[in-house]
């Protein structure tokens, strides 16, 4: 569960990875993919999910945007190769990096955000 709205998965390569969240710790090889589950309590008004990665000595960088119960995810510049997401429900969602590389080391968080009927307004 988010506490706080964020949940923090941790990255370290090199023959194997460490993948680290609030509730558990797995460890994947090189060339495995890791897939990490985001899921709050915030209610079904919070629809849209972030999927962030900040790498050693780098800024924050968002990989994907999300939306409940739509397939077509923004990947702005990120390849679809590389990473995936799933946002099946407002609740839940998960992110997968594909073919870990030692490149892939970083820190890699979700957020989530509210649905609001002003959004409509501005279109």
């Amino acid at each position: 569960v988010v506490d706080g709205l964020f949940k923090i998965l941790t990255v370290i390569c090199c023959t194997q990875v460490l993948l680290e969240s609030d509730t558990s710790t797995l460890w994947r090889n090189k060339g495995d993919n890791a897939t990490v589950e985001c899921s709050h309590t915030k209610g079904g008004s919070y629809v849209y999910m972030y999927w962030y990665r900040q790498l050693p000595g780098e800024t924050i960088k968002l990989i994907v945007s999300t939306t409940a119960g739509n397939d077509d995810h923004d990947f702005g510049k990120f390849s679809k190769e590389k990473f995936s997401a799933t946002k099946p429900d407002a609740e839940s969602g998960t992110f997968t990096v594909e073919n870990l590389e030692p490149g892939d080391q970083g820190l890699y968080f979700c957020a989530v955000s509210e649905h609001s009927d002003t959004d409509a307004l501005g279109r």
